[in-house]
């Protein structure tokens, strides 16, 4: 596929060209943080709110802690996700996403470039807006990749919900919320304390 520059398509219809692939991605030069979701351009609309940022600091450092002296680690976003269907050349690669939060224990997928394949987990977290691309198009891409474990926390509505891989499929956790210590079905032995998480955010 030819690539697209920057100059060119950013005030443009979408429409007006084939999918863009990792190889786009790579040629342009943004100031916003950028997605790519099968071929389709995310742009960030603005800066995540306070409580957004608040919230993904706590659940990042929580996990970072109990990552200490073990091989997982984690990232944070900006922090490039690709996800290969078939063939992982730059130029087939439809799908690059920065999760809020993502946990990766096989270090082999991991290169200067970010992450090259599904992170065991996943943490996104809602903001008024991002939570179409959130609930629709990153659930597909993320259980197409097999994405072990995905976690939506809603800061406004405190509130946390759980998709975990089964089988090829996700199966939905009941909705946590203040009073819950939520464990992870994937990273065994680790907890998410709500009332820690979402106390004094208001």
């Amino acid at each position: 596929m030819e690539t697209k520059d920057k100059k060119n398509f950013l005030n443009e219809p979408e429409a007006t060209y084939d999918r863009f692939s990792y190889a786009d991605y790579l040629t342009w030069e943004m100031d916003e943080m950028v997605e790519l979701i099968k071929g389709k351009i995310f742009r960030q609309a603005a800066a995540p709110r306070r409580i957004h940022q608040e919230v993904s600091l706590k659940v990042a450092r929580k996990l970072a802690q109990f990552f200490e002296g073990k091989k997982c680690k984690v990232f944070i976003a900006p922090f490039d996700v690709r996800l290969p269907i078939k063939s992982k050349k730059n130029e087939d690669i439809f799908t690059v996403v920065q999760p809020d939060i993502c946990v990766v224990c096989d270090l082999d997928k991991l290169d200067e470039m970010g992450c090259l394949g599904a992170p065991d987990l996943i943490v996104e977290i809602l903001s008024p807006s991002n939570n179409q691309k959130e609930l629709i198009h990153k659930y597909e891409v993320y259980l197409e990749a097999g994405v072990q474990e995905y976690w939506i926390i809603h800061p406004s509505e405190k509130t946390l919900f759980i998709y975990t891989l089964f089988e090829g499929n996700y199966l939905p956790s009941k909705l946590y919320t203040m009073g819950h210590i939520v464990p992870s079905a994937v990273i065994k032995g680790f907890e998410l304390d709500l009332e820690w998480v979402f106390k004094d955010l208001d």
